[in-house]
């Protein structure tokens, strides 16, 4: 009975394949290209969705079908990303990404193109986007050794922030040249470039440890199992609900990024994709400064100082009037984002044996941004509905804050920023007052300190 789907069997297939760092940088490399595909598509479909409706909300709605499934799937695909083969999961995740991204092509190309489409295309791939972070996850932790988990989670982030430099620039010019259809055609082309990287690689099974062992079980057993794990560690979970708490206020803003600053500038594209290169730009650099770096050496000081400057820049973003100045508060914020995630990554790695990190992994992506579904279905209808309109001139709180951050279109908007990053600020700063979270890699042992029991073979 083969219980890995899509594993590797042989050894002559398993020694003629790319191994270790070689075969992660290949992945990342393929990363990189479907990511630079996915943001230039995903740009064009913002400018499009905020032309053809003039509100946030919508923008926010196809936000929330996208991320909830990923959310709430999550601990199912946790548990079968343990029983399958990672290379398996990571590949289907991409291909579902690429019938997505088909389907809003041929809409598009058909002219039947409407904004509820987006809304079931992004679950489709959203739902299968819940197995790509755990997979992805555990298997870096199987392919490269425990000193360089900091440098890959640094080139993890390069390779997500790096797509953001270029490509709204690139999908703001090619908008003209060769509109929606071109971009999403070029989208799905990077995509198959993904999948190509993931045959010519291998992915070795993690050793099996006795916990891992007795963790086994049905499907539902599993799936509820990362949550046992965590809970029975109470420094795993508070430094996952502190994630959740800056989830709750970053996504209120965040979600309103593209239609503020649309509304700020006339929906001038050209601002909107140097802001989101800016952006990667930042996250390039800090992901370069990680990969070099490593990371402090106490992990745990690296998730609250990025957390707390990046909140800063959150605030910084909402204060601004200008693309100068927008553009220059992304950088900064993004600049520290990779540290605090490598930072909170390398922490998982290290402490979690690697045959129980799809359950575990996917059970922390579900605590700490279960915030995020609420956080943007709330968001867009306070900023049409609230926001702006206080904000306008005459309005309820342009008294207290037009000087703060201006009136008129967006303006509202740009106050649900400051209001995010003064609370992201206190919730950084607080995480240092609990002890369990801030000596959490004194409190628990690494995995690495318990010998793994030998696997079965499968037949």
């Amino acid at each position: 009975m083969v219980s890995q789907i899509g594993e590797e069997q042989h050894s002559s297939e398993k020694g003629s394949r790319p191994k270790g760092m070689l075969a992660f940088t290949i992945i990342w490399i393929g990363q990189v290209i479907s990511l630079t595909g996915t943001q230039m598509s995903s740009f064009a479909l913002t400018v499009w969705a905020w032309l053809i409706t003039g509100e946030a909300t919508a923008l926010a709605l196809v936000g929330f079908f996208t991320f909830s499934p990923t959310v709430f799937i999550s601990p199912v695909a946790g548990a079968l990303v343990d029983r399958w083969s990672r290379k398996f999961v990571m590949m289907l995740s991409d291909l579902a990404a690429v019938i997505s991204t088909v389907a809003v092509f041929v809409l598009f190309w058909t002219g039947n193109l409407q904004i509820w489409h987006l809304y079931l295309t992004g679950a489709f791939s959203g739902a299968f986007g819940a197995f790509q972070f755990p997979a992805y996850s555990a298997a870096v932790t199987t392919m490269v050794s425990k000193d360089q988990f900091g440098r890959a989670s640094g080139m993890l982030s390069m390779a997500q922030f790096g797509s953001n430099i270029l490509a709204p620039v690139f999908a703001a010019i090619l908008l003209g040249a060769i509109g929606i259809a071109g971009i999403l055609a070029i989208d799905i082309i990077t995509f198959l470039v993904a999948i190509t990287a993931l045959l010519f690689v291998h992915i070795p099974r993690p050793a099996v440890t006795e916990e891992g062992r007795a963790s086994r079980g049905s499907l539902w057993k599993e799936s509820v199992y990362g949550f046992r794990y965590i809970y029975e560690r109470p420094s795993l979970l508070g430094l996952q609900l502190l994630f959740f708490a800056v989830n709750l206020v970053v996504t209120f803003a965040t979600t309103v990024m593209s239609p503020m600053l649309l509304a700020r500038t006339g929906n001038d594209a050209t601002v909107l994709g140097i802001v989101q290169s800016a952006i990667g730009a930042g996250g390039v650099v800090g992901s370069i400064m990680l990969s070099i770096w490593g990371g402090p050496k106490r992990r745990i000081n690296g998730v609250f100082l990025g957390l707390t400057l990046a909140m800063f820049g959150i605030l910084l973003i909402g204060l601004g009037r200008s693309p100068v100045v927008w553009a220059s508060a992304a950088f900064f914020t993004l600049l520290f984002v990779p540290v605090l995630n490598g930072s909170s990554q390398a922490i998982w790695q290290a402490k979690v044996a690697p045959d129980l990190q799809g359950r575990v992994f996917a059970t922390r992506l579900l605590i700490s941004q279960l915030s995020v579904p609420a956080s943007m279905l709330l968001a867009g209808p306070l900023a049409d509905n609230v926001f702006e309109p206080a904000m306008r001139s005459g309005g309820s709180l342009e008294a207290l804050f037009g000087q703060i951050v201006g009136t008129g279109p967006g303006a509202g908007m740009s106050l649900m920023f400051v209001i995010a990053g003064t609370l992201g600020i206190l919730v950084g700063v607080s995480g240092f007052a609990f002890r369990a979270v801030r000596n959490i890699e004194d409190i628990l042992p690494d995995h690495i300190a318990k010998p793994p029991l030998p696997a079965k073979t499968e037949t």
